[in-house]
């Protein structure tokens, strides 16, 4: 499976803060990639530092096995793009920037675009400035998933979206990567979207990569467990995730439940549990 987007050792710091720390992950053909973490965790940075829109000061990063996006234009044409904020020309309507986009992108797709359109009840003749942020997001998707991209990079992408708007989003992001050509990278706050769709999730945390790792592998192998002090030193250090200390007890996320002493019982995970350990768990 080829990785269609690459990130190495990913280094960038503004001034004395440290933004991200060897930031190392990938981005297969076929897959979607949840990017989780809270805010200021470093994902937005990530995001920009991909799309060539913020310099890195360390590593490397390849887009279809190439470096440096500006260098590429006809590259940018095969990805994807939705922030949390929509970056769209605010005094054009739906209609208007159709027209827009199609002188654009050699690959723009107006048919599927108005499919799109329609399916999400979006109101053609109404300006951009002039929607709903939920709306709002529904057209920066439409017009991502217009344009035959292979990499899609999706910023909170659902985060104004009503329950039945996710669901129509969610499942055509499902079908993008259902020939296994595309893939996405999707960053949300919203775990169950995540839980839904996801096929690899990468948790990211002060700028430091904390799991990476299959989303079925996961579910199948790790475990958390709550355990005293004198439990924690029978676990091998090496199956040990994170953990958080409750005072009385801590909460340990291990990567191989197999691997645990026999009296150490593991409960049910969720990705929420998992997202909030992760967070709030120690150095």
């Amino acid at each position: 499976m080829a990785n269609l987007l690459e990130i190495k050792n990913i280094g960038k710091s503004f001034g004395d803060k440290v933004v991200l720390k060897d930031v190392s992950f990938n981005v297969p053909s076929g897959s979607i990639v949840g990017f989780i973490g809270d805010n200021g965790a470093g994902k937005s940075t990530t995001f920009k530092i991909v799309l060539g829109l913020t310099s890195k000061d360390t590593g490397t990063v390849k887009i279809f096995d190439e470096e440096d996006i500006n260098k590429h234009v006809k590259l940018k044409e095969r990805i994807g793009v939705v922030f949390d904020a929509a970056n769209l020309p605010a005094h054009l309507t739906i209609k208007q920037l159709n027209t827009v986009f199609k002188k654009m992108f050699d690959s723009w797709d107006q048919t599927k675009f108005y499919q799109l359109v329609q399916s999400f009840s979006l109101p053609i003749d109404k300006k951009v400035n002039k929607l709903s942020r939920g709306m709002s997001m529904k057209l920066s998707a439409a017009v991502a998933l217009s344009h035959h991209a292979k990499l899609l990079m999706l910023d909170e992408a659902t985060g104004g979206l009503d329950p039945s708007s996710r669901e129509e989003l969610l499942d055509e992001l499902s079908e993008f990567v259902r020939d296994g050509k595309g893939a996405i990278l999707l960053s949300s706050h919203i775990m169950s979207d995540v839980d839904r769709i996801a096929s690899h999730l990468v948790f990211i945390k002060n700028g430091e990569i904390l799991l990476n790792e299959e989303k079925n592998k996961v579910f199948k192998s790790y475990a958390i467990v709550d355990i005293d002090e004198k439990q924690l030193t029978l676990i091998n250090k090496d199956i040990v995730v994170a953990k958080r200390n409750y005072g009385s007890y801590f909460s340990v996320l291990v990567s191989d439940k197999e691997e645990l002493p026999n009296k150490i019982m593991p409960k049910p995970i969720s990705m929420e549990e998992i997202s909030v350990l992760l967070a709030r768990s120690e150095k």
